[in-house]
């Protein structure tokens, strides 16, 4: 999905939401976590609820790959699924991928030509040939950690470098000359609201992937209030709170529910 139908997308549903999906198999409904193909199916349920409110859904590959084989296998039957069924979802593989230059270029291929999947997030801290065999997918997404929403962060992105400028920064600025807003997105954590008005002024033209709103704390209208632009500019990502919502077999209803208060609350924004 390129620029232009992402941002047609977000105007016809008035949301900017993307629907994590972090399966854990004691978490979900007690009658899928015996079933053979239970991560499928709740995976699958949680899509079909909640496509009407959203336009990005985001697989975290740690949770397909802590099942082993079984969770590739749900995975790409994941991928299928949304490619198929639901093409107007941007499919984002959450991989965190980012290796030497051969390396990553399997990755690439694999997320790309393989899974199918219109996006993957990328780690850049080994520079740029880690970071342009994704991008040489020019019909592709490429989106790379910027400033993210775990307490961590403060360890090494929010540090100084020698002239005052914190690391995250320099970051995303470098990353910036790597490829446009047509095929780069950054990773801007919800918790971080206070620096997403500095990342805006920095990147107007560019998305944000903004993890960290509902279980982690973030909220829509800090999101929006700091970083939405004229076209959206934002993936604002809920995972555990739509997932969860209810353990029970309502499950799919209430991440309907909960998805639709999110996107409520973005399309007074938008």
């Amino acid at each position: 999905m390129g620029r232009e139908e992402l941002i047609r997308q977000i105007g016809l549903k008035k949301s900017m939401l993307c629907v994590g999906l972090d399966p854990v198999r004691s978490k979900m409904p007690a009658f899928l976590q015996e079933k053979e193909d239970g991560l499928f199916e709740f995976c699958k349920a949680i899509v079909e609820a909640t496509a009407g409110y959203s336009v990005a859904v985001k697989p975290n590959l740690a949770f397909f790959e802590a099942e082993g084989v079984e969770g590739w296998k749900a995975f790409q039957k994941l991928c299928d699924y949304v490619n198929s069924e639901y093409p107007e979802l941007l499919l984002i593989a959450d991989a965190k991928r980012g290796d030497i230059g051969n390396t990553s270029m399997a990755y690439a291929k694999a997320f790309f030509e393989i899974y199918g999947c219109d996006a993957i997030t990328v780690a850049p801290y080994m520079g740029s040939d880690s970071v342009k065999p994704f991008l040489e997918y020019t019909d592709r997404w490429t989106i790379v950690l910027g400033l993210t929403s775990n307490i961590g962060a403060s360890d090494f992105e929010m540090k100084n470098l020698e002239g005052g400028m914190p690391l995250y920064k320099e970051v995303v600025h470098q990353v910036s000359n790597w490829g446009g807003p047509e095929q780069l997105m950054f990773v801007t954590g919800a918790t971080q609201s206070a620096y997403l008005s500095e990342l805006r002024e920095m990147l107007p033209e560019y998305f944000f992937l903004v993890p960290g709103v509902g279980a982690q704390g973030g909220t829509v209208e800090e999101v929006c209030k700091s970083a939405i632009t004229s076209f959206g500019g934002l993936l604002i990502n809920a995972s555990r709170s739509i997932l969860y919502a209810s353990s029970g077999e309502d499950f799919a209803l209430a991440a309907a529910n909960e998805a639709a208060s999110l996107q409520s609350q973005m399309k007074g924004f938008l």
